[in-house]
């Protein structure tokens, strides 16, 4: 029998990093949840990134935002930048590495989107090249990183940073700080799902707008 039990000093080292977060940052990212709701409701996307482990952090957030989370609901724009293997291939080769997440925000964002950026150490150069990228957009920058201070969260317009000693805990606080966001955007989401319609905003000029025939237009078809 092994003299220290590793499964046991690992829970304990997560169970203090949780009750950390939870002390420190469970208000927080609340508020991120309802203000990503309110960005998306309102026709705004997600760009989620990371390297390794992650990476895969950033995709379960998406899915959980394109796809569901817990009740069905309505589906909500977000893209995993990583995911894109073309696009990570060719920029890589053809600009370097530390563009491969810059380029594709610079792309893919536009005004009320959100970047969210997720590195347990903080210090990757492709992500903080892509939360530079995001604030020249006029995006708002997200970074779920290690323990502050890093050049990630330095970079972003707003950080939430896990207080660990190892990369395993700081990535299995993540999952859980991605979950509590999943939580927290599907309460606001459905609190501005129940608006009336009467108090939505006309459709613009132009878009979703159909003529009917003797209103000036053709006949529909």
């Amino acid at each position: 029998m092994l003299p220290v039990d590793p499964a046991l000093t690992h829970c304990q080292a997560l169970e203090e990093a949780v009750g950390v977060f939870r002390e420190a940052h469970s208000a927080h990212v609340t508020a991120w949840g309802e203000e990503l709701a309110e960005a998306l409701h309102g026709g705004g996307r997600l760009l989620a990134a990371g390297n390794g482990g992650s990476a895969a952090q950033a995709q379960h957030l998406t899915a959980e935002l394109v796809g569901r989370y817990q009740a069905d609901r309505r589906p909500y724009s977000a893209i995993a930048l990583h995911a894109d293997t073309s696009a990570v291939t060719a920029i890589g080769n053809d600009y370097g590495y530390a563009d491969v997440f810059a380029r594709q925000v610079t792309a893919h964002g536009r005004p009320g989107d959100v970047v969210l950026l997720l590195s347990t150490s903080g210090r990757s150069e492709n992500l903080v090249n892509a939360a530079l990228a995001g604030r020249r957009a006029g995006l708002r920058v997200w970074a779920l990183t290690g323990p502050a201070p890093n050049p990630l969260a330095a970079a972003a317009d707003d950080a939430l940073c896990v207080a660990a000693a190892t990369t395993a805990t700081v990535q299995e606080v993540h999952l859980v700080a991605v979950h509590l966001l999943c939580e927290a955007f599907d309460a606001a989401q459905e609190l501005a799902e129940d608006v009336p319609a009467a108090t939505a905003p006309p459709p613009a000029a132009g878009r979703g707008v159909r003529l009917t025939a003797g209103e000036g237009g053709p006949p529909p078809v």
